[in-house]
This record gives C-alpha cells, sequence and structure tokens, in this order.
C-alpha cells in the first residue's frame, strides 16, 4: 500500500476544502458589501476588497470578527424584507385580503346563499 498517494489525497482534499470555504466567506463579504451594507462609503468599500484581493484569508478574519455581527443583522433584515415582498406578492396575486373574503362571505350568509356553517368555514379559512 502506497501511503504517499493517500496522504497526497488527503493534503488536496484538504485544500480543496479550504478553498471552497473562502470562496464561500469570500462571496458573503462581498454581499454584505455592496448589496447589504449601504452606510459605508465607497472608498471603505474599495480599501475592503483591494486586502481581500492581496490578503484574502487575513482580511476575511478580520473583516468576519470586525462586522460579523453586522452582517448578521444586515441579513436578517433582508431575509425579512424579502419574506415581506413575498407575502405582499402572494397578497396581491392570490386577489383579496382576509377581510375583504370574510366581508364576501358575510354578503353571501345574508343574501342566503350560504348557511351559518358554511359562513364560519370561510370565516376560518380567511383567518388562517
Amino acid at each position: 500500500m502506497d501511503w504517499g498517494s493517500t496522504w497526497d489525497f488527503l493534503w488536496h482534499f484538504l485544500i480543496i476544502f479550504a478553498w471552497i470555504a473562502y470562496l464561500l466567506v469570500l462571496f458573503q463579504i462581498l454581499v454584505d458589501l455592496f448589496w447589504r451594507d449601504h452606510t459605508t462609503s465607497g472608498w471603505i468599500k474599495a480599501v475592503w476588497v483591494i486586502f481581500l484581493i492581496v490578503f484574502p484569508w487575513l482580511t476575511a478574519l478580520i473583516y468576519l470578527i470586525a462586522r460579523g455581527r453586522g452582517m448578521t443583522e444586515r441579513a436578517r433584515e433582508a431575509a425579512v424584507a424579502a419574506k415581506k415582498d413575498t407575502d405582499a406578492y402572494i397578497r396581491e396575486a392570490a386577489g383579496r385580503s382576509p377581510a375583504q373574503e370574510i366581508e364576501h362571505a358575510k354578503q353571501l350568509f345574508d343574501a342566503g346563499t350560504i348557511s351559518q356553517q358554511e359562513f364560519e368555514s370561510l370565516k376560518a379559512k380567511a383567518l388562517s
């Protein structure tokens, strides 16, 4: 058995893993800098990018330590905003709001088209 080739394989595997991990961190940093952080000036963003190119591992580590909490908060805000946008789109695509659905069901009930049980069922469905 040739242990040299096994260790070479493990070493290459480790290097590839580290490279992919660095790329993931790098893209998270770039997304945070250019799409989520609207308070940092362009010059500071340029300095971060230059350092990411010149000293990639060290700069990424420093960025995560110095701005990690802000990254988390901005990512959470972006997720909440995306959920609100998605919910608004779904409500718009679905047509009516829950209040409008209940009003329509009440009109049908008042007209005698549906029973009290059907009205309660429609109201519960609109509120869920």
